[in-house]
């Protein structure tokens, strides 16, 4: 495996704790992987440094993150293989397909 060989997403989905299992089975593993989280919304409806009141929710911030880990290409159907025996289920969704869903799984965002 070279340092600088392509990775690319076994999972990416809008589920934290998914995440944090496949990546803690893969290192468990050995293999590499780089995992982390972005927000979907390229802009920030409340402007810079303004109180975003989706964020007031009844049980604090609500996470609108997109999770996701990353392995090297060559090492992609042994990883895949590692998340099944694991008991997990691998998604990488667009983010298309990712804003259908949003307003059937976070009805606060239809505000």
């Amino acid at each position: 495996m070279s340092l600088f060989e392509k990775k690319i997403p076994v999972f990416r989905k809008r589920d934290r704790e998914t995440c944090e299992k496949i990546r803690a089975a893969l290192r468990e593993a050995g293999i590499r992987c780089k995992s982390g989280h972005y927000q979907m919304e390229n802009i920030v409806q409340a402007g810079y440094a303004g109180l975003d009141i989706r964020n007031l929710g009844p049980k604090g911030r609500i996470d609108r993150d997109i999770y996701y880990v990353n392995v090297p290409v060559s090492e992609k159907e042994h990883a895949l293989d590692i998340i099944r025996a694991a008991g997990l289920v691998t998604e990488v969704l667009t983010v298309d397909q990712m804003m259908e869903d949003a307003p059937k799984k976070f009805p606060e965002l239809n505000r």
